[in-house]
């Protein structure tokens, strides 16, 4: 998760111990959702999910997100 989703180097922003538990929960369901939309992509198709690269599944997500959040994580 810390390869593919953060890049190699970076670490936690968040300097408070709450917010550093908010921050690695939104990485995991980040994960989560990305794993998720694996197995539907793969179900729908009659592929096995591990077929599907995950970076690859990251890198397609990455290019359709046309509007980033509009508050400061």
């Amino acid at each position: 998760m810390k390869t593919h989703l953060r890049g190699p180097g970076r670490i936690l922003r968040s300097r408070i111990p709450e917010l550093a538990y908010q921050e690695i929960w939104a990485s995991l369901l980040t994960h989560w959702a990305l794993c998720t939309l694996i197995c539907t992509a793969a179900t729908a198709t009659g592929i096995d999910p591990d077929r599907i690269k995950f970076l690859g599944t990251v890198r397609i997500v990455r290019r359709s997100v046309t509007d980033r959040a509009a508050f400061s994580p």
